[in-house]
């Protein structure tokens, strides 16, 4: 999943966020987008692209998101796989949510 907003004031610890799916959509519609994970992202969700579903939104509470976790340093510390999307991929992210709701962007 994507989180779209950061903690906000009047909502300690609930952010919110929309779907990403391995499954490519059977009618692509203007609330689905094909994001590229360059490298890829990690076991179980190793796969060349990923299908954002912009009618799928959510509100969550950070506490029940779990981070990517890609293995241990030599300490044993974990390590985990955060990504940070580029201006253009959010903008393009936004415009798919705006979509799903029945707004036009």
């Amino acid at each position: 999943m994507v989180v779209l907003s950061p903690q906000i004031g009047d909502r300690p610890g609930l952010c919110t966020v929309v779907a990403l799916s391995l499954t490519k959509p059977k009618v692509i519609q203007k609330y689905h987008l094909e994001i590229f994970f360059d490298p890829e992202l990690p076991y179980p969700y190793a796969s060349p692209s990923k299908w954002l579903k912009g009618d799928m939104i959510y509100s969550v509470s950070f506490a029940r998101l779990d981070l990517l976790f890609k293995g241990k340093d030599r300490n044993g510390k974990r390590i985990y796989d955060i990504r940070v999307l580029g201006d253009e991929v959010m903008r393009k992210v936004e415009a798919c949510v705006l979509n799903g709701l029945g707004i036009e962007d």
